[in-house]
């Protein structure tokens, strides 16, 4: 009966498991939409500052911070989901779902680094829109020096693996920890986490967090920040691109 009953367990944990998988990816999915609306809109409220039509750039912004907010409540929703998926294990008792769920997204909640007001999307939003008639300036409360610096912004926690030293937008398969967000290739911190040194502590300095296997990953989120990242580089580096090609043809 014991051996039945543990067959039985495990079961359950399975199709736990294959269930929360399969919600954690539509959900990432949903956030993946809200991104590139949120991008998109973006570059209509430039074109309508540019035209000066001031109210339905409001708009647009209003309706950011909205997509923003809710954005925020599928991560919540997307990490209690997959702790549940990986951690749960079905028990002689039932299982108050209900309240684990609720546990799970306080603890995501607990653990956010920023609201929604502060987000690098909703900035680099009235950025964008502010500087359509004030090129070079800083927004209003800001110093001159912060321009550079806020235009930089992103949503990645570390912008080089900590084990291989390259740039996130070049690892080959970059994977971030459920629990610090740090980024690493995949390969390198997998083989970081068996090793008998490291005890599993995130090898990015100062952090205290212990690495689980299973809750390093790739998520779509992820990756839509690497390529956010990529883009906003060629941006600012594309100016610049072309003096020094200017230059180098000068002195040929």
């Amino acid at each position: 009966m014991a051996s039945t009953s543990g067959a039985g367990s495990g079961v359950a944990a399975g199709r736990i498991r294959s269930h929360t998988s399969a919600i954690y990816s539509d959900n990432q999915s949903l956030i993946r939409e809200i991104r590139k609306a949120v991008t998109m809109m973006k570059d209509i409220a430039v074109d309508l500052e540019r035209d000066e039509r001031t109210e339905m750039v409001k708009d647009l912004e209003a309706g950011v911070i909205q997509l923003l907010e809710a954005s925020d409540e599928c991560m919540h929703l997307s990490e209690a989901i997959q702790s549940i998926g990986d951690e749960l294990e079905p028990g002689p008792e039932p299982t108050n779902f209900k309240k684990k769920f609720d546990e799970e997204i306080a603890k995501s909640k607990a653990r956010s680094l920023s609201s929604t007001q502060s987000q690098p999307l909703l900035r680099q939003f009235r950025e964008a829109i502010w500087h359509v008639h004030h090129a070079g300036q800083p927004m209003p409360g800001e110093e001159q020096e912060d321009i550079v610096m806020t235009s930089m912004q992103c949503n990645l926690l570390n912008v080089t693996c900590p084990l291989s030293g390259k740039p996130v937008t070049e690892l080959v398969d970059p994977v971030r920890s459920m629990d610090c967000k740090h980024i690493y290739e995949k390969k390198a911190i997998l083989q970081f986490i068996k090793s008998k040194t490291s005890r599993g502590q995130c090898p990015v300095a100062g952090c205290p967090k212990v690495l689980q296997a299973q809750r390093v990953l790739c998520d779509p989120f992820l990756l839509i920040e690497i390529d956010e990242v990529r883009s906003m580089s060629k941006q600012n580096a594309g100016p610049d691109a072309i003096e020094d090609f200017t230059t180098l043809d000068e002195e040929d």
